[in-house]
């Protein structure tokens, strides 16, 4: 979304951040119980070929999306499955207010000659933070962005495999990023979206949303009189 030419961007997972744990695996049974009414379809809809999002993870999801006009791109492994706009049906069945703009490309299509290199240090968290990195650099007009994932992909822990002794060797974790360790919680756990509020908000907001006092940045062009 542009608006005074600001577009925010949210890359998300989905497992572990909007599909939380007590869900998994509840993709077979629902498919099982359709297919035994429409035993001719043989194609699965998009509604029976993943997990449900949890509820209350998917109210704070919204909650950002409001507070900040911030936009989707999907960086879940999801996107190997499903299209944009089946992934866009699908968000909207399970009450996400916002269909996906965008999803980020595969590891293996744009950067080639390292898919066999990176595959023993970091492994996935290397992969999706490098396709979030390529889907940024291509996108200059973005303004804000975060990445939610329940891989670590921060700069602090992917420095473990990397020396930064040389320019191939750059550590490729993300800073703005922002992880969902408790799978059983994802998202709806505390303190995660403030942390989400902080990337994709100007310290201005922030200032006044948590604070009675008026934004320092308020004072910056007045002259303060001396008292007498």
């Amino acid at each position: 979304m542009f608006l005074n030419n600001v577009m925010k961007i949210l890359m998300l997972d989905n497992d572990g951040v909007i599909c939380l744990s007590n869900n998994w695996g509840g993709r077979s049974k629902k498919w099982a119980k359709f297919h035994k009414e429409n035993p001719e379809f043989t194609n699965k809809p998009i509604q029976y070929r993943f997990d449900d999002f949890d509820t209350k993870a998917v109210k704070v999801l919204n909650e950002i999306l409001q507070e900040t006009g911030a936009e989707i791109v999907v960086s879940s492994d999801w996107r190997y499955h499903a299209t944009l706009e089946e992934l866009g049906d699908y968000y909207i069945s399970q009450g996400i207010i916002k269909r996906p703009i965008a999803v980020t490309d595969m590891f293996k299509d744009i950067f080639p000659k390292e898919w066999n290199a990176f595959r023993f240090r970091a492994d996935l968290e290397i992969e999706r933070s490098m396709e979030i990195e390529h889907w940024l650099k291509n996108h200059p007009e973005v303004t804000h962005w975060v990445a939610i994932d329940d891989l670590n992909m921060s700069v602090e822990f992917l420095s473990k495999y990397f020396s930064h002794s040389k320019d191939d060797d750059k550590n490729p974790g993300l800073t703005n990023f922002v992880l969902t360790p408790k799978s059983s919680e994802g998202i709806k756990q505390i303190g995660i979206k403030e942390k989400i509020l902080k990337f994709l908000k100007d310290k201005d907001d922030l200032w006044c949303e948590y604070s009675d006092m008026p934004s320092p940045l308020a004072y910056k062009d007045k002259k303060i009189s001396k008292k007498k």
